[in-house]
């Protein structure tokens, strides 16, 4: 069976050349072709022995996703959908700003989580995607971007696991993903401009703790359980009080002092100003309360048919954007 290298970090890369009788230093060699260069084919990597490069055409590729389209936003913002096979596609965005260019990547094709704000919820859950199948958004995106803009040096600085599906839920795929994005042999980001996305799967936070802390969000969107778990099921099984606790554990191993939390505004839902308070309440320290050190991250809702919500209107986020700047969270 052939292996597609882009399924590896350097560790199980480097499993995988000792069977071929190699020895770890070319393992490093192929892996910088690969992830720094955006190399395709054997034949480009020039410094590795003719040998070896035989040996890995008989057993290896380096197989990326097909853009299945692509669609350019007057302000740089540019979405990619790939074709992930079985009829299913993610969407990978790139989204440029002065100080950085982020990445938000897709780690599931569909989602079970089902929350009631998100389209791709409601579209079910498919699959999850490997690891070479994470790793090659960032991959096509970083090497196309280079080749487009004609430079050399790093175009994506962030990237963000925010795309379609529960990255937590995914777990086996996605840690092996992380730790290609941070060594300095592959991407070279920080732990803190690398994010991971969940909905409050409390279990695989405390693990992601332990084995690849990076920035944490937590897909909040509601200050109690009662309306949490109408918008997020997954609360049913871990409530906020399991979900604060661990957001508090956490932070004793995260490369940034504060959890940010991300909170969809709905009209008539989740955005009045007894809300604002609640959440203050939530994650603010008191002499009975620990609190979580954090910032809130407004989102507006885009609306579909399916989910019954809208948009809050401007007046209302700002009323309730106002009352959280004042505590300090925002």
């Amino acid at each position: 069976m052939t292996a597609n290298l882009l399924d590896f970090d350097l560790d199980g890369l480097a499993v995988f050349c000792e069977g071929l009788g190699e020895k770890r230093f070319r393992a490093t060699q192929l892996f910088r072709w690969i992830h720094q260069r955006g190399a395709r084919d054997f034949d480009q990597m020039t410094d590795l022995a003719k040998s070896l490069r035989e040996k890995l055409r008989g057993c290896a590729e380096i197989r990326g996703l097909a853009p299945l389209s692509r669609h350019d936003s007057a302000d740089g913002t540019i979405k990619w959908l790939f074709d992930v096979g079985g009829g299913n596609a993610v969407e990978t965005v790139f989204i440029p700003e002065d100080d950085r260019g982020t990445l938000c990547v897709s780690s599931q094709a569909g989602c079970a989580v089902g929350c009631r704000f998100c389209a791709t919820g409601h579209q079910g859950f498919s699959r999850n995607l490997t690891t070479g199948e994470i790793l090659a958004q960032l991959w096509y995106a970083e090497h196309t971007l280079r080749a487009e803009l004609g430079q050399s040096e790093r175009v994506i600085t962030n990237v963000v696991m925010m795309g379609m599906g529960e990255p937590l839920q995914n777990y086996t795929a996605l840690i092996p993903a992380l730790r290609t994005m941070l060594d300095d042999h592959g991407y070279g980001l920080s732990r803190r401009r690398v994010t991971v996305s969940t909905s409050g799967v409390v279990p695989m936070i405390d693990r992601l703790a332990q084995d690849c802390p990076v920035a944490l969000a937590v897909s909040l969107h509601a200050p109690t359980d009662a309306l949490r778990d109408s918008l997020v099921p997954l609360n049913r099984k871990h409530p906020l009080d399991d979900l604060m606790a661990a957001c508090r554990r956490y932070l004793d191993h995260a490369p940034r002092d504060f959890i940010t939390f991300e909170y969809c505004m709905l009209d008539g839902v989740n955005d009045s100003p007894a809300h604002a308070q609640a959440l203050i309440d939530l994650v603010k320290p008191r002499r009975d309360h620990p609190g979580v050190s954090c910032k809130f991250n407004l989102i507006p809702f885009n609306p579909f048919a399916a989910s019954g919500l809208t948009r809050s209107a401007p007046a209302r986020v700002k009323a309730f954007a106002d009352l959280l700047t004042r505590a300090g969270l925002v």
